[in-house]
């Protein structure tokens, strides 16, 4: 089985492409967002480096998010248009645990952090048991304190990974002190083809997914959208 991956949560953009278990292309592009422009062609680029034909794909992945609210927007919709074609599966996979997969095999814990402003983050906790990574706190929205003090008393060492940890590790190495690891920046960036092989291997597992049923999984409202719904309070109380 042959299957594209992408993700565009981010300021990256990354396509790759998957046969079973092993990676046939990756391209990677940490470089100012502007997925709109930049996504499609990226995922010709590497058909054409590979040789192959869109047609020939058999499946498709996407991240949902959290992350980029116009970035996941366009991620998802332009795999659901590539999967719409063919009527081919397309399997949607958190951010959070993309970013978790990046550290395969990894001794202790996981917590992906991404800056979702306000002093709030995306987080959760994952762990890998054998070959296999399991989530063992769920992806939530945050503030940095918080979540300290929700993780604080796990004795595990815990790997930091994502866009978020440069922002915030300070406030972790202060708390957590030498339980805490930072990654290396090769790992701490989105990669389409941790996406994939996690698509994958909900495919072999049998959670194969329409297109129809992906749908971005922001975690919390946009602020314009918070604001608009505190406007909508605030004149229904003044009725």
């Amino acid at each position: 089985m042959k299957l594209l991956a992408l993700d565009s949560s981010s300021i990256v953009a990354t396509v790759a492409l998957m046969e079973e278990d092993k990676l046939i292309g990756e391209i990677i592009l940490n470089h100012r967002k502007n997925h709109s422009e930049k996504l499609v062609p990226i995922i010709h680029r590497l058909l054409e480096e590979v040789e192959m034909d869109i047609q020939e794909i058999d499946a498709f992945g996407v991240c949902i998010g959290p992350g980029s609210f116009t970035g996941i927007r366009i991620g998802v919709s332009t795999a659901k248009a590539l999967a719409q074609v063919g009527n081919k599966p397309l399997i949607g996979i958190s951010t959070l645990e993309g970013l978790a997969f990046n550290l395969p095999y990894c001794k202790g814990i996981i917590c992906p952090i991404l800056d979702a402003q306000r002093n709030q983050i995306y987080t959760g906790l994952y762990k890998w048991e054998g070959n296999q990574m399991y989530s063992i706190e769920k992806e939530q929205a945050i503030g940095v304190e918080e979540w300290i003090e929700k993780i604080q008393d796990r004795n595990e060492h815990i790997h930091f990974v994502g866009d978020g940890v440069e922002k915030f590790i300070s406030f972790f190495q202060e708390r957590l002190k030498d339980r805490v690891s930072v990654t290396p920046s090769t790992v701490k960036m989105p990669r389409a083809s941790s996406i994939g092989a996690l698509a994958m291997d909900k495919i072999q597992r049998g959670e194969i997914t329409e297109y129809k049923e992906i749908v971005p999984n922001y975690i919390r409202k946009s602020q314009a959208e918070q604001n608009l719904k505190i406007k909508g309070e605030g004149n229904a109380r003044r009725v």
